[in-house]
């Protein structure tokens, strides 16, 4: 299994000037690049891979959009490993006009957790403000619950993950959605 899966905080970074589809970095406390992302453009269904280093040489994960087109899109998560489903994350479309909002569903389709951006009055204000207000979200409830928060930048998209040790949800599905989070909601500030 990968570092990265092991990590309890890591950094998300959105790589600058990459022309077509994204790509994200994925750094430990140290500075080092434990994962990079690469999302292709011009897909009609989602497409992101995940590997241990920038040259694609050793792919982690691959999270594929169910469909083309919807409004509560799912997203499968893969072990790129031996093919097994990891889980999903399905966009909670209606909720997520006002604050943004994903469950995470295990490999058997068993809803274990869910994302919630931090309050709604801050929500609707970044709706408004693109951009000038950074995003949080969490994970699951009470101290278990696992932090993302977006570093104020207009120019470069980091996002700072913290897992407390008393968190139960499988890492490689945290992973995943903050990689879902980085790429879609992303692109919308």
């Amino acid at each position: 299994m990968s570092e990265l899966f092991e990590l309890d905080s890591y950094l998300v970074r959105r790589k600058v000037l990459k022309i077509l589809g994204a790509g994200f970095h994925v750094y430990n406390d140290a500075g080092k690049v434990v994962a990079y992302s690469a999302q292709k453009a011009f897909k009609l269904k989602e497409d992101i891979r995940v590997f241990a280093n920038e040259n694609e040489t050793e792919p982690l994960m691959r999270i594929q959009a169910r469909q083309v087109i919807d409004f509560s899109a799912c997203y499968d998560m893969v072990d790129e490993s031996d093919g097994a489903m990891i889980g999903s994350a399905r966009r909670k479309g209606m909720k997520s006009l006002l604050r943004d909002s994903w469950v995470l569903l295990d490999a058997d389709g068993r809803s274990i957790a869910t994302l919630q951006e931090d309050n709604m009055v801050m929500a609707l204000l970044r709706r408004f403000l693109s951009g000038l207000i950074p995003q949080s979200f969490h994970i699951g409830e009470g101290s278990s619950a696992v932090s993302l928060h977006q570093h104020f930048n207009p120019f470069i998209y980091r996002l700072q993950v913290s897992i407390p040790e008393s968190c139960q949800i499988d890492r490689r599905l945290i992973f995943g959605l903050v990689v879902l989070i980085a790429a879609i909601e992303g692109r919308q500030s």
